[in-house]
């Protein structure tokens, strides 16, 4: 097995595609190509930063010399990251839910303020599944998160951003603007759906195109 096989079969070990891996040492997608089909081969500087992504010896990575296992106890296994990701977006469709049921009876700014707590609480456990989770169930947890919550996290925001702009209140969702004369209320109503599902089907396609590539 050669320098190139160690690095691509490292690489899908860990669910990750080549632009991933790019990002992750600081280089393009095709250099890491290229040194997956033994076109060129990765500086030391780079060598050194695959072996600490990978968490693997650079001995192992230029020789294949595996490291002999220290005498240890059986090692902690971390949990899938997929279930910090299910946690995050319940608690993320639970904080856009309840802003939204709030504000409809009491239209009160607190009804704010508990969408975003909601929204910090998902996106905090979503971060702690990155750190605390498997490596390996980290990119497809990470796919997988971005793919649902982009369409909550953009939501409040962009709904508040819509309606104070228009003077409508600060609702965390859109309301129609009716002061400024209707056709033009339902053009600018219409024109915020369609900036919303542009942002997250961009974030979507995006997640879908990384996933076919690993």
């Amino acid at each position: 097995m050669t320098l190139a096989d160690r690095i691509q079969q490292l690489r899908k070990q860990k669910g990750i595609s080549q632009e991933e891996l790019a990002d992750r040492v600081g280089v393009s997608r095709q250099a890491v190509s290229k040194w997956e089909s033994e076109q060129s081969m990765p500086d030391m500087d780079k060598i050194i930063l695959l072996s600490d992504y990978f968490e693997v010896t650079t001995d192992y990575l230029l020789k294949g010399i595996e490291p002999v296992p220290p005498a240890a106890g059986p090692k902690e296994k971390k949990p899938d990251g997929r279930i910090f990701t299910i946690v995050a977006t319940v608690l993320n469709f639970i904080g856009v839910l309840v802003s939204c049921a709030v504000w409809y009876e009491e239209q009160e700014a607190g009804a704010l303020i508990i969408g975003g707590v909601f929204l910090a609480l998902g996106c905090m456990v979503f971060g702690v599944g990155m750190v605390e989770s498997a490596p390996d169930s980290k990119p497809r947890a990470k796919r997988n998160f971005w793919t649902v919550n982009i369409w909550l996290l953009v939501f409040l925001p962009l709904s508040v951003c819509y309606n104070v702009l228009l003077d409508t209140g600060a609702a965390p969702y859109p309301l129609l603007a009716l002061h400024s004369g209707t056709g033009m209320a339902v053009l600018l109503y219409v024109l915020f759906w369609l900036v919303y599902i542009a942002i997250c089907t961009a974030v979507v396609l995006r997640q879908v195109r990384r996933g076919r590539s690993a």
